[in-house]
């Protein structure tokens, strides 16, 4: 149970193991850094709510609010109980103070989404609550909640309308490309976001394992006698750092137009969160209260945020990156390994008769 099992009105909580409650817990503690500048910045920004409440009158939301209402099922006491539940317990150990009202919509799709501008509203699909069993479903309630209470949900619904408005306007010579624009970096700023969310998810149902299998099953069906999550996990080191350079360009094609990281990424970057300092920091009680949340400086925000980047072009092995990591550090023999780039680069040239100009191997 989530400390003595109870909230505060008595509701009684669904797991029957202990869980720790993060009273006051800042969105901060879990965000990932690229995604936390970005919200510091945003919430610093003068007159950012004015422009934003401007635009809520251009905004689908209240006809996304009528039909969910509509077409949907609402969770409560009465109606997919089990869920309500998960969400008032996510809820109170992450300690928001308004549940958001969540939906289930008929949809085989797997998918949960977060959206909204004055108050969030949580929809999973059928498809999702057939999927998972009840620990890896507490996460995903989790990952939404952690939406919630990093204000992802208005962002997300402007990413959602500026994608629909892009196809109405694509006939408009550079129209379509200056909303395109937006779009992707918006998505880049949202899939780190899905990051920060898994976190608050493993923070909620504090089940490193629920949480890998419901990535897993996200990606493969409900066959987990059939998968392997040190093999799944696998899978994303060498689509990390497999191919040559050409692969490096294509995987940058495949995900800007996403607005999720791939499954096997997310859990990848998700067991590295688990296994940090930081993460066993916040289980300790040690992490940063909303109360300090106007003392936050948004120079030190971009300044983690820059470095986590440079962390990340540094002791990545995919070849796009190791290539930049060689120009930045002047790297010896590197017109060798340029050259031979698109024809394997992660395998030095064969030695010759003579002595070549290869550079020493990189250490893995």
């Amino acid at each position: 149970m989530s400390d003595d099992g109870r909230e505060q009105t008595g509701h009684e909580r669904v797991p029957s193991r202990q869980r720790r409650r993060f009273p006051g817990i800042s969105s901060r503690a879990y965000e990932h850094p690229a995604d936390r500048s970005a919200l510091v910045a945003l919430r610093k920004l003068s007159g950012f709510d004015t422009v934003f409440k401007a635009l809520s009158g251009l905004l689908p939301e209240r006809s996304l609010r009528l039909l969910f209402l509509s077409d949907s099922v609402r969770v409560s006491e009465r109606q997919f109980k089990h869920l309500h539940d998960m969400l008032l317990d996510a809820c109170y150990i992450l300690d928001l103070e308004k549940v958001p009202p969540m939906y289930v919509n008929q949809d085989p799709q797997p998918n949960a989404m977060c959206i909204g501008l004055d108050e969030p509203i949580i929809v999973v699909t059928t498809g999702l609550v057939e999927l998972l069993d009840e620990e890896e479903m507490r996460a995903v309630v989790g990952h939404e909640v952690g939406h919630a209470l990093s204000g992802h949900a208005v962002y997300r619904t402007i990413l959602l309308f500026l994608t629909t408005l892009a196809l109405k306007v694509a006939w408009i010579p550079l129209g379509n490309l200056a909303i395109m624009a937006i779009v992707t970096a918006l998505r880049e700023w949202f899939r780190k976001s899905e990051l920060s969310a898994d976190r608050a998810g493993l923070l909620v149902g504090q089940d490193v394992k629920a949480s890998m299998r419901g990535l897993m099953k996200i990606a493969g069906g409900n066959h987990l006698h059939e998968m392997n999550v040190d093999a799944f996990l696998e899978q994303a080191e060498e689509y990390e750092a497999g191919g040559d350079l050409r692969d490096s360009v294509l995987k940058i094609l495949n995900v800007l137009p996403r607005s999720h990281p791939f499954a096997t990424i997310r859990a990848a970057e998700l067991k590295k969160w688990a296994e940090s300092r930081d993460y066993q920091r916040i289980m300790d009680g040690h992490y940063p209260r909303r109360t300090e949340d106007k003392d936050t400086s948004v120079g030190d925000s971009f300044r983690e945020s820059a470095a986590s980047y440079a962390d990340d072009v540094k002791t990545s092995k995919d070849p796009l990156m190791k290539l930049v990591t060689d120009l930045a550090g002047g790297a010896g023999g590197l017109g060798g390994r340029v050259r031979r780039g698109f024809d394997g680069f992660k395998s030095p040239a064969p030695p010759k008769d003579g002595p070549q100009d290869t550079p020493p191997r990189d250490e893995e």
